[in-house]
């Protein structure tokens, strides 16, 4: 059981002892053990008065008894040393990887970094709901606080923290639904194909006739061209440029290592494939994969030149896309490019949709998770849905009069009608 007493009564060590005063107004400390018996860490704790001391002892030894004991010490690690721990214990992809790295360090450390895990209060992630909310989209901030609602759940499973401080915070959804103005028109596409460097060309094929992630493009290898449709198995990892990296290529989003989708592929992307081959050729990569075995693969996009690295990133190749928008004059008006290679990938979803495309169709093609992420994605893009919608409502809802004969054709009588 906790003991509460006052030293400046019982330490011979204290320099008040001997205290003889019944209301000294000298601190009361409490001691108890942790979870463990009689072999466990005795601890020991502060308080001005005497209630305080005793209800925190009380409380201790009610969490031991219920299982909910938390060491005060666990707590005092700073958001910033828990969270790169607990980034490291994260089993995702490259890309995502990237994404909550990216997170961290521009915002959350900057603004809870120095805080201890137990210091945070609901308050602290309010605040900080409020203040990245001007800064990022609305459905970029809903799906980065999962990850900050996710580290404060793992603190309070691990039992550093008594309370989650972002439990029942409100985040607005957001529209996840992509905006027109991110989508490129044809004759858009065209013009970026004409200005990307000639060994890149194939890309933008590849993104807006076939749908892939640029980082499935990028590790685009001999083995994906099947008869009449597109097979990939592989994404290059963020690292993939490095000379230490040994898994350049990567398991696709959403997938295991060994899955695959397959993807219908149109006749003139088969003719791009051909004529990239037949002036660029493929390069073998050695690579390996996720349980250490050695792989190879005959990718198109490796580069030629020494010192540029071993395959191209989303990272690296986003500065050549960047570099055609402008010389091709597709920028906004503060001079930035108007599109992400990413568009292309939008450009193939909103046209196949417009042209009748089953989405649940589109969703296997384009690998998402599920098909509400294409529905929340590319719902709205398609106008005849919206035509279909409107038609069927006014039919239902103010349907046109059947005009009625006033007069009585003239005819014999037959046997049942009404006279």
């Amino acid at each position: 059981m906790a003991t509460v007493f006052q030293r400046c009564k019982t330490d011979k060590r204290n320099r008040y002892f001997p205290c003889e005063k019944v209301r000294c107004g000298h601190d009361w400390t409490v001691r108890y053990r942790e979870p463990g018996g009689r072999t466990s860490r005795q601890r020991e704790e502060t308080f001005k008065k005497k209630s305080l001391a005793e209800a925190h002892g009380a409380k201790m030894e009610s969490d031991k008894v219920q299982g909910a004991y938390i060491d005060p010490d666990a707590g005092k690690i700073t958001v910033r040393a828990y969270v790169e721990d607990w980034l490291e214990r994260r089993v995702v992809s490259d890309s995502t990887l990237a994404n909550y790295r990216g997170f961290i360090d521009k915002h959350l450390v900057p603004r809870l970094g120095r805080k201890t895990i137990a210091g945070v209060t609901r308050r602290d992630i309010e605040h900080f709901v409020a203040a990245i909310s001007k800064e990022l989209a609305a459905s970029t901030v809903y799906d980065r606080m999962k990850m900050v609602k996710h580290v404060f759940w793992s603190a309070k499973e691990e039992k550093r923290i008594q309370e989650d401080p972002a439990k029942g915070v409100k985040i607005a959804l957001g529209s996840l639904g992509v905006d027109e103005d991110e989508i490129p028109s044809l004759e858009e596409v065209l013009l970026i194909a004409e200005h990307i460097p000639p060994q890149y060309k194939l890309t933008v094929w590849l993104q807006a006739g076939l749908g892939l992630r640029i980082s499935e493009t990028l590790a685009f290898n001999t083995a994906c061209r099947l008869p009449g449709l597109i097979r990939v198995r592989w994404q290059v990892s963020a690292k993939a440029n490095r000379a230490d990296c040994k898994t350049r290529l990567a398991p696709l989003k959403h997938r295991d290592e060994g899955e695959y989708r397959d993807i219908p592929m149109p006749p003139f992307v088969g003719d791009e494939i051909d004529a990239h081959m037949e002036q660029w050729g493929a390069v073998p990569l050695v690579f390996k994969d996720k349980a250490g075995r050695g792989r190879e693969a005959e990718v198109l996009f490796a580069p030629r030149e020494r010192g540029k690295g071993v395959m191209p990133t989303a990272t690296t190749y986003g500065y050549h896309f960047r570099k055609a928008l402008k010389a091709a004059g597709l920028v906004s008006e503060d001079g930035k490019p108007k599109y992400t290679p990413h568009g292309l990938r939008h450009f193939f979803a909103s046209t196949a949709l417009a042209n009748g495309i089953p989405i649940h169709e589109l969703s296997r093609w384009l690998g998402h998770k599920s098909i509400k992420t294409t529905v929340d994605i590319y719902g709205h893009v398609v106008p005849e849905a919206w035509d279909r919608c409107r038609a069927i409502m006014q039919a239902a809802m103010r349907p046109v009069p059947v005009e009625v004969p006033t007069e009585t054709p003239n005819r014999p009588f037959r046997y049942g009608e009404a006279a």
